[in-house]
């Protein structure tokens, strides 16, 4: 794990910004379903940014449509 992975773990781990869910928050699927959100987002995030810059053909920003599709 990088650092900057490591610090977002632990800022997720401890702060609230855990999508909405659920599950109950005291079950171990509460936390399987955090954790894959928050794998998915940073997924979405790489993917974005290794596209950074790029315009589809019809103009549209490459990065800003793999971000929005996590709104």
């Amino acid at each position: 794990m990088t650092p900057n992975n490591e610090q977002e773990f632990h800022d997720w781990w401890n702060g609230d910004i855990l999508p909405t869910n659920p599950y109950p928050k005291d079950s171990p699927v509460f936390w399987a379903w955090a954790g894959w959100q928050m794998g998915v987002k940073a997924e979405r995030e790489a993917c974005a940014k290794a596209c950074d810059g790029w315009m589809h053909a019809n103009g549209n920003d490459c990065a800003a449509a793999i971000r929005a599709r996590g709104e």
